[in-house]
C-alpha cells in the first residue's frame, strides 16, 4: 500500500492555495482550522473544510467533502460521495447515506437516516416523526 502524504496544498478554482493535513485515524485530509476528534475514521479521500468539526466515534467514507463551518456530531455515519453544505448541523448518531447531498444551512436532528442518493435543499430541517400511530421515519420541515 503506497504511504500518504503528511501534508497535502494544491491552488483551488479561485487561485488560493489551499493546505490539508491527513488525520491519523484513515487519512482524510483536514484543513488547518477543522477540529476532527482523534477517535474519528476519515477515508483517505474524504475532505474536512476550514472551521468544521467532527465528534467522537463518526466515520466519513470515501469521497466525502465537509464543507466550511459544517458541524458534525458524534457517532455519525456518513457514506460514500456525500457533500455536507456549509454551516450545516449534523446531530449525533445520523446516518447519511452513499451520494446524498446536503445544502447549506441544513439541520439534521439526532438520529435521522437521510438515505442515499438523496437531495436536502439548502435550509432544511429534517427532523425525525414520532407519535402515536406513526412510524419512526423523515420528516422534512422547510
Amino acid at each position: 500500500m503506497a504511504r500518504l502524504t503528511k501534508r497535502v496544498e494544491f491552488e483551488n478554482d479561485h487561485g488560493e492555495i489551499v493546505r490539508y493535513v491527513r488525520h491519523e485515524n484513515g487519512g482524510g485530509l483536514v484543513a488547518p482550522t477543522a477540529r476532527v476528534h482523534p477517535s474519528a475514521m476519515l477515508a483517505p479521500t474524504a475532505y474536512v473544510e476550514a472551521g468544521a468539526r467532527v465528534g467522537a466515534g463518526t466515520r466519513v467514507g470515501a469521497g466525502s467533502w465537509l464543507d466550511h463551518d459544517a458541524q458534525v456530531g458524534e457517532d455519525v455515519v456518513i457514506g460514500d460521495a456525500v457533500h455536507v453544505g456549509p454551516c450545516t448541523r449534523v446531530g449525533d448518531a445520523a446516518r447519511l447515506g452513499s451520494r446524498a447531498q446536503i445544502g447549506r444551512d441544513v439541520v439534521v436532528e439526532d438520529g435521522v437516516r437521510v438515505e442515499p442518493d438523496a437531495a436536502v435543499p439548502d435550509g432544511t430541517v429534517v427532523t425525525r416523526r414520532t407519535g402515536p400511530g406513526r412510524r419512526a421515519g423523515l420528516d422534512i420541515a422547510a
